[in-house]
């Protein structure tokens, strides 16, 4: 557990003064997926501010694929080669987003330098490799405590996973929501062609095709209706092979995806191994309720109002069919991404100037 000592400063929002942040993350484009969307939406909102952003990210390093996700590009290199990028910058603040290599190069070096940064926890790590080796869990948790306990702050999206973290003996933590661009996601967002004539209620997953998205859950479920998948991924071809009556629409984006979420009955989120579920909130801001299994993510994010939970995922279906479209549109139109980028800011570290010149000096290394 980390020592108590005094509160750090935090990099205000807004103002006469913007302030440069370097943020370091395995995950980014051409990733599709909530982590890289809610970067890459919090960079935008914080450059539209004022504020100089800087991501370090695999772009520009060699890298290999991820073993069992070919899809994720892991950067190949050493604590120094991050050090130089991020003495170039010269940040107010450090925010390392994700436990991959470019995350440990940069708390490496941070930690040898003695200069405060911050972490997120974005992904059920642990649940996440346990899915995909076959080990349990619990191997996986020593990993997560090492990596985010020397962290000032720890930033998380719900209270569930605050308090998992907690019994992990991890206590640096700040709340960081998400949001929903309601430019884009609406009630009114035209279906997409390929709704007409489908048999209802349009049963919709969007996200992931993946083995840790638990998608065979949601096809398997004995419920009329069609299932619609968006979204590509490595499981992709054996579900479409196993469940032929079910529709994979592949990768959607913009007004094209607002339109599968508007047309949908029933929005259903299998995940058992996300943190928050930013999906969710985009169907609930197209008027669309959701069934998920009560478990982190779908626990702080649906009400009986706006969807239903259940362990018998056609129960929690059945369900979230009742619920007003309109109070889901509404709920859904509650999540700011404004809201979500002043938590952002609230929850970094300022460097104080020592560690800025400690961290601005060139390794040598």
């Amino acid at each position: 557990m980390a020592p108590a000592g005094p509160a750090p400063a935090s990099i205000a929002p807004a103002g006469p003064a913007p302030a440069s942040i370097a943020i370091v993350t395995d995950a980014w484009h051409p990733q599709t997926n909530g982590v890289v969307r809610t970067l890459s939406t919090t960079c935008e909102v914080l450059r539209g501010w004022g504020h100089q952003v800087a991501v370090i990210s695999p772009e520009g390093y060699p890298s290999m694929p991820a073993p069992t996700y070919p899809e994720i590009r892991l950067a190949l290199t050493v604590p120094g080669a991050v050090g130089r990028r991020l003495a170039k910058i010269a940040p107010d603040a450090v925010h390392i987003a994700t436990e991959g290599p470019l995350g440990l190069a940069a708390r490496h070096y941070c930690l040898k330098r003695k200069v405060p940064f911050t972490t997120a926890y974005h992904t059920q790590f642990p649940d996440y490799i346990a899915r995909r080796t076959g080990l349990p869990a619990s191997a996986f948790w020593p990993y997560i405590r090492w990596f985010h306990s020397p962290a000032q702050r720890i930033m998380v999206a719900t209270e569930t996973i605050r308090t998992q973290l907690r019994e992990q003996g991890l206590t640096r933590l700040t709340h960081w929501s998400r949001g929903v661009d309601l430019s884009c996601f609406s009630p009114d967002a035209p279906p997409p062609p390929e709704y007409a004539g489908l048999e209802g209620p349009i049963l919709l997953y969007v996200g992931r095709v993946a083995v840790e998205k638990n998608i065979e859950a949601f096809l398997a479920c004995d419920y009329p209706g069609t299932k619609v998948v968006v979204g590509d991924g490595p499981a992709r071809a054996a579900l479409e092979a196993k469940f032929p009556d079910a529709l994979f629409l592949g990768k959607k984006t913009g007004v094209e995806l607002a339109g599968c979420y508007a047309g949908a009955d029933v929005f259903v989120f299998p995940s058992r191994t996300d943190t928050f579920g930013l999906v969710m909130i985009e169907a609930l801001a197209c008027g669309t309720p959701v069934a998920a299994f009560p478990v982190a993510g779908p626990l702080d994010i649906v009400t009986p109002a706006v969807g239903a939970l259940s362990e018998d995922l056609t129960r929690a279906i059945d369900a979230a069919r009742y619920c007003d479209r309109s109070g889901c549109a509404a709920y859904g139109a509650s999540y700011s991404w404004e809201a979500a980028t002043r938590q952002f800011l609230s929850g970094l570290v300022a460097l104080e100037e020592g560690e800025a010149e400690s961290l601005a000096a060139l390794p040598a290394f």
